[in-house]
């Protein structure tokens, strides 16, 4: 059976199904006349309105281009085009011959995605996890301005380090070098500050981050159902204090890179900052640009 042509009526109608909103083809410009937003578009607002929905979850596969263009009524080539544009934002993943998945950061190539440290040897990041700390209070100003919260409102603080093997330790050395049972040993790279919305993360406890194995956003996409599908950066070079240099295994006053991430969710909803501290003595930042 022949899809049905892409048309604004076509798509206005599965949009008033789907989403009432975002129901019509033409859409309000900056100075209040309509205008006309891309077949392809509207679709790809729709699936994202279905994943911001919860319709399909992390992990889980979407229904079939042929099967979302009969939802649509639309053609294939469209929902492909929208689909194409989903994934090049890292919230679709296409698999060969499986399909198309919501993205997760539970996927060994994805659970990195944000942090961009890479040993100058060039091998995978082989990163362990220490908690320090994670607390409820009322989110301090700049906190707050940054995440949307209201004056006053709660916030979960969460402090850890991130430990990497020292390679610095010549292999064949024994004693302070190697762990117990002669695993290699660990020296801290980063020193993390987040900072997430606390009605959002309800729950959240230290004992509750300890227990989990898998990468912190891949606890908070199955726990607390928050995907983080973008971020923003800021970096620059800043002295330790001697609080961070204690805890970063650095003299004081040691060069750092700061790293201040802005992480978002569906609707451009801001749900967590934090501030990494990275020593960059055998690692580096690494940012790939296209």
């Amino acid at each position: 059976m022949a899809a049905a042509p892409d048309t604004p009526r076509s798509v206005a109608a599965a949009a008033a199904a789907a989403a009432p909103a975002r129901s019509s083809a033409a859409v309000a410009g900056a100075g209040g006349t309509p205008s006309f937003s891309p077949l392809y578009q509207q679709i790809k607002a729709l699936l994202l309105h279905s994943l911001q929905a919860g319709e399909w979850l992390p992990g889980q596969a979407i229904p079939s281009e042929i099967d979302l263009a009969a939802r649509f009524k639309v053609s294939q080539g469209t929902v492909r085009k929208a689909i194409d544009e989903l994934a090049a934002g890292n919230m679709l993943v296409r698999r060969q011959g499986k399909g198309t998945y919501v993205a997760t950061h539970a996927e060994q190539s994805t659970q990195f995605r944000f942090l961009r440290l890479t040993p100058d040897d060039g091998s995978a990041p082989d990163l362990q996890r220490r908690l320090l700390d994670c607390r409820r209070m009322r989110a301090p100003a700049d906190v707050a301005r940054l995440l949307a919260l209201k004056a006053g409102e709660a916030a979960v603080q969460v402090r850890r380090l991130l430990l990497a093997p020292d390679v610095d330790v010549d292999a064949d050395a024994a004693g302070a070098g190697t762990g117990p049972g002669g695993a290699a040993a660990l020296q801290p790279v980063v020193l993390d500050d987040l900072w997430l919305p606390g009605t959002l993360f309800k729950g959240l406890t230290a004992e509750r981050l300890v227990a989990w194995r898998g990468p912190m956003y891949r606890l908070f996409e199955a726990e607390f159902s928050v995907q983080m599908i973008r971020a923003e950066e800021k970096i620059r070079a800043v002295a330790a204090t001697p609080e961070e240099a204690a805890l970063l295994d650095v003299a004081a006053g040691a060069p750092l890179l700061s790293v201040e991430r802005l992480s978002f969710t569906y609707g451009n909803r801001a749900v967590e900052w934090r501030r990494g501290l990275y020593r960059t003595a055998v690692h580096h930042y690494r940012n790939q640009l296209s």
